[in-house]
């Protein structure tokens, strides 16, 4: 996607913004390229301390919310939230056998940690099938959950209301 980048990169680095890419470059001068220092990465873990969070209430990660304004706004999340979002399908009893239905946005805490990282934990689900949908589409459901086996559907708000109300 760097094409659709690189004619407003200098705009970008303007205002502070440091693009990250990740494939074959060349690419311009202050652009960070990923592979580049990922093959340069040491294979070796670092040491537990490093990485290991001091706190589990310390920020983990931000999500994207519309909260009560309506205006999209970030929101912390915790290190202890995120692993107790890894329980939730352990908790609904989904397995790797699991085909996972998500038509939610990823910048949603719902559509990445309920959504996507859970059923790639390696003690929950392994190897759960997780089938991304660009957008719902309450026509279209069934027959996506049809055609990819799904199992598992996980939603938010009025997904079931909208469901419930398509012709049989």
């Amino acid at each position: 996607l760097f094409p659709s980048v690189e004619p407003i990169l200098p705009s970008l680095q303007e205002d502070g913004i440091v693009v990250w890419v990740l494939g074959s470059g060349p690419y311009p001068p202050g652009v960070v390229a990923l592979q580049e220092l990922l093959d340069e990465a040491s294979e070796e873990l670092e040491p537990e301390d490093v990485w290991e969070p001091k706190d589990m209430n310390d920020t983990c990660l931000y999500i994207f919310t519309s909260g009560t304004t309506g205006l999209p706004k970030a929101a912390r999340v915790s290190h202890l939230k995120s692993i107790m979002c890894l329980s939730f399908y352990e908790l609904v009893g989904a397995s790797s056998q699991d085909v996972v239905y998500l038509a939610l946005p990823l910048y949603h805490m719902a559509g990445a940690l309920l959504g996507i990282i859970t059923p790639f934990s390696s003690w929950v689900c392994p190897g759960a099938t997780c089938v991304l949908k660009e957008k719902f589409s309450a026509s279209q459901f069934w027959d996506d959950c049809r055609a990819e086996g799904v199992t598992v559907f996980q939603y938010i708000g009025e997904l079931c209301r909208y469901l419930v109300n398509q012709p049989q």
